[in-house]
């Protein structure tokens, strides 16, 4: 038993290291959220309301560039610029001047299943690169509280403020989703990584298309 937890243990460990590579922080000028590295060219992937600040009247609009810093897991820093923007979906697609970042394999919405393992990323209370864990307990269009008509992975684990915008990973260290949102202490909500594929295609061309 201790050998088959410690096994465990070590997987977890090494998909959490892998992720962080690729994870990143993203500050708007009013607070910071992460993202995720979708393709080394500088891509990077994270929520609408992460690269978004709030108009007099309340509506959403992309943060100018000169406003948006994007901080590498290597502590560098860069002025981004927001290429592609969904607020219905609550995703947003960044462009960073720099190359040969480290991506996450991305895997597939279909084989999401309910009961599986998960780990969620992102900047918790400042906390860089905090981990969390727990399962999917459900997927799809019709899940409770939430806007009908989108996909959603529904999730009982500890988001916070500051995962917003980073990558949900299988224990395999596949990129599933992105975490958007907290509906309570122990659930959260993630974009599948099927609709953020679509959004890129759509959005970027070939560019996103991965």
């Amino acid at each position: 038993m201790t050998t088959l937890l410690q096994q465990l243990n070590a997987q977890m460990s090494n998909v959490i290291e892998q992720g962080w590579r690729s994870l990143v922080r993203v500050g708007n000028g009013e607070g910071a959220g992460a993202g995720t590295i979708w393709h080394p060219d500088g891509l990077i992937v994270t929520n609408a309301h992460v690269a978004a600040q709030r108009t007099r009247r309340g509506w959403r609009r992309p943060v100018a560039s000169d406003e948006l810093k994007v901080t590498l897991a290597d502590g560098r820093d860069f002025m981004a610029q927001v290429i592609a923007f969904d607020e219905q979906n609550d995703l947003a697609a960044l462009a960073i001047e720099t190359r040969d970042l480290p991506t996450i394999a991305l895997g597939n919405s279909w084989d999401v299943r309910t009961g599986q393992w998960v780990m969620a990323l992102g900047h918790p209370w400042g906390v860089h690169g905090a981990a969390t864990s727990g399962i999917v307990i459900g997927k799809g269009t019709n899940l409770p509280e939430m806007p009908a008509g989108r996909d959603w992975i529904a999730l009982s684990l500890h988001l916070r403020p500051g995962h917003s915008g980073g990558p949900l990973l299988d224990t395999n260290g596949q990129l599933i989703g992105i975490n958007t949102m907290i509906t309570g202490p122990d659930v959260g909500f993630a974009i599948p990584v099927d609709t953020v594929k679509s959004f890129l295609r759509q959005a970027l061309g070939t560019r996103g298309a991965i």
